[in-house]
């Protein structure tokens, strides 16, 4: 157990190789998030770029400018010379043995290297095994993007494959939810504030509703969505660990080993989810969008109502419920609180409003309570009034998801990455809904998802999100008007 609770330090990088960086991801998100760092003065080695492509190293690194640029962020010249001064490319095939042999000696003399692939998972095993041959996988780490498999027994073997390589103190897998310092919220709200700390179990707690809403639709990622969906995209990896940042113990020691171990203890006391309690949506005019098979069932919005069977959470349900295409962009906690257990302030046309707890974890985060307050007119009965904290009016610009985690991938903080075991059982809660026979429901963009799923959480329906965390609009219609 002492091995467990006190894991080895991890060694920190000389350099960090990125695998795929002329690709989607390193676009949109590495590089920018790189350039933070520098930025920041966090980011102090060099960045070795692999890629097949053409490209020389004036070419990449006049491709991470515009990334940069594109991503909206204001370039400081000096700031990007000095990003720009550590940015260089090996080039050629991931197939090609002759690759590795000179990103070999583009490294030599580190003392330790991370290896980042930022490609398909079908060349994680082709891409480890390379490294191996050459000799590069000594004095390294491996980080690997999600998903971290395709189901229950692909994820066994891809870690048996990788292992072969690399053991799992140099392993790390990606989940950029874990880098989102909002999410992390989650914990540190509930255990280091002793107004919540009491309350947050069955006792109090009447159910939790969770939600990663988008607005918009798949643009122009039709094949590899496809071939994904929901389920897999969000709901197992993102959404599960939201869950158990909401429902896990309290670790008992200050590292990411203890804080796995809590995390696999409440997702090991999940139900595995129940397809009669699911809902699978399409949404109107996906299957025209290039790449998506004409006759696609893939799912483009999933819901579903959860157990815990533990001490603290036994008979509260959780409410999960994602999608493309619907009436906000949002990800949003909602913990409703039981009402009192006798009706003192409502009438006979009104009901006193339960308490919420809502967490806005991506886009405006911040936390907010709404609280039960009298209306100053006679007979109007109770209404809701919110508090809470604006966390970017209050911590200031947050860093981005991949700033914290490509930190972590050259530190060697394992923090920001999923723990294995609590992988597998993200799989196995989701393995009854995995690919169903029966195709998804319709629904018209603009909405909250299939009809169906309105009432899953029961007559009261879902917690209404508005665009923003503080918005006055937010309240207990189940449906959205289409969006202009």
């Amino acid at each position: 157990m002492s091995d467990l609770l006190n894991p080895p330090d991890l060694e920190r990088s000389d350099a960090l190789v990125i695998f795929g960086i002329s690709g989607d991801l390193a676009g949109k998100m590495l590089l920018p998030a790189l350039y933070r760092l520098t930025e920041s003065g966090k980011l102090t080695v060099p960045v070795i770029g692999v890629a097949a492509t053409d490209w020389d190293d004036d070419t990449l690194r006049g491709h991470a400018r515009e990334a940069v640029v594109a991503a909206g962020m204001d370039i400081d010249d000096a700031v990007f010379g000095r990003f720009a001064a550590g940015l260089s490319i090996v080039t050629g095939d991931f197939t090609d043995d002759a690759t590795f042999a000179r990103l070999r000696d583009a490294v030599a003399g580190f003392a330790f290297v991370t290896h980042y692939l930022a490609i398909p998972p079908s060349l994680f095993t082709r891409v480890a095994a390379s490294l191996a041959g050459a000799g590069l996988n000594r004095n390294s780490r491996l980080v690997v993007e999600k998903p971290f498999g395709h189901d229950l027994d692909s994820a066994r073997k891809l870690q048996d494959e990788l292992s072969t390589h690399f053991d799992d103190d140099h392993l790390l897998r990606v989940d950029h939810f874990l880098g989102n310092r909002a999410v992390e919220s989650l914990m540190v709200s509930r255990f280091a504030n002793t107004l919540l700390a009491p309350i947050w179990h069955r006792s109090y707690v009447d159910n939790v509703q969770i939600t990663l809403a988008e607005d918009f639709d798949v643009a122009d990622r039709g094949s590899f969505y496809d071939a994904v969906g929901c389920l897999r995209d969000v709901v197992q990896n993102h959404m599960l660990q939201v869950l158990a940042f909401l429902a896990m113990e309290p670790p008992s020691a200050t590292n990411a080993r203890a804080q796995g171990l809590e995390k696999w203890r409440v997702l090991h006391a999940t139900r595995t989810m129940d397809p009669a309690d699911t809902v699978r949506g399409q949404y109107d005019g996906y299957r025209d969008v290039e790449g998506v098979d004409a006759d696609s069932t893939t799912e483009t919005y999933f819901a579903t109502r959860m157990f815990v069977d533990n001490w603290r959470w036994a008979g509260v349900p959780f409410h999960l419920r994602s999608g493309k295409a619907l009436a906000v962009t949002a990800t949003e906690v909602v913990v409703e609180l039981r009402k009192p257990p006798l009706e003192l302030f409502g009438g006979e046309d009104t009901q006193t409003p339960p308490n919420l707890i809502r967490f806005r974890v991506d886009g405006d985060t911040g936390i907010r309570a709404d609280l039960v307050l009298s209306k100053p007119e006679n007979g109007t009965g109770p209404m809701t009034v919110p508090i809470g904290v604006d966390f970017a009016q209050v911590l200031g610009r947050q860093e981005l998801p991949y700033e914290n985690i490509l930190h972590g991938a050259v530190e060697g903080d394992p923090e920001c990455f999923a723990f294995f075991p609590a992988v597998l059982e993200c799989w196995r809660i989701v393995g009854p809904v995995l690919d169903p026979a029966e195709p998804p429901l319709a629904y018209a963009p603009g909405t909250w998802g299939p009809e169906t799923a309105d009432e899953l959480p029961g007559p009261r329906g879902w917690h209404e999100l508005g665009r923003r965390l503080f918005d006055d609009d937010q309240g207990g219609s189940r449906r959205a008007d289409p969006a202009p």
